[in-house]
């Protein structure tokens, strides 16, 4: 599974954002999904996550409410929307895939390249 997100920017505080995460391979609809992101100067942390049928969904405190995962396996896409952003939200912003769940930064078997979002006040 290759991965690749984009949608990052350069956003002011409370506006909303979706990134998206296409996916190749013809095994996207049996992997659970998950976005991470890393601040400067800060661990890489889980953001949220969906598992393969879409059934199940993840969130980290800080971001729930907020933010919603949603995949769309006709096109191999997975999506985060970011509502209500805040300078905190500033990272880049990494997709991955496991079938395990739930997902832990440790435990991915594929990573995209990230995208960056930067949010000013």
């Amino acid at each position: 599974v290759q991965l690749q997100a984009s949608g990052g920017g350069m956003v002011q505080a409370g506006v909303s954002l979706t990134l998206p995460c296409a996916a190749s391979g013809r095994t996207f609809s049996s992997y659970n999904m998950g976005w991470f992101r890393q601040a400067p100067g800060k661990e890489r942390e889980f953001v949220a996550a969906i598992s393969w049928s879409g059934a199940s969904t993840s969130y980290a405190a800080s971001v729930k409410g907020r933010f919603t995962i949603s995949r769309d396996s006709a096109k191999n896409t997975v999506y985060l929307q970011m509502n209500n952003l805040n300078p905190e939200d500033t990272a880049v912003y990494y997709c991955a895939a496991d079938r395990g769940w739930p997902l832990t930064e440790n435990g991915m078997d594929y990573w995209g390249k990230g995208t960056q979002v930067t949010v000013s006040s």
